[in-house]
């Protein structure tokens, strides 16, 4: 597969090379690594959604009263199921 650059301010490119770096991973895989994680939390989001939709009145209310519920999707850190 063919490389190709993308323009990001200095700025972002600095915080992406920070993080890369405190992975030991090229910003490269980095990038690669992050796309991967993204495209799971939103598959898991998905899942979720679906997972919710299916639950009988009453059950999602028990559950997020017992466990507190999920959290927002933006604060997803590990991968988890719904």
């Amino acid at each position: 597969m063919a490389d190709t650059s993308v323009k990001i301010d200095d700025t972002t490119r600095d915080r992406l090379k920070a993080l890369a770096d405190s992975e030991h991973m090229s910003m490269k895989d980095y990038l690669a690594k992050v796309a991967a994680e993204k495209e799971h939390e939103k598959q898991l989001d998905t899942a979720t959604a679906a997972f919710r939709r299916l639950m009988a009145p009453g059950v999602l209310d028990r559950f997020d009263a017992d466990f507190g519920g999920l959290p927002p999707t933006t604060a997803h850190k590990t991968p988890r199921a719904a």
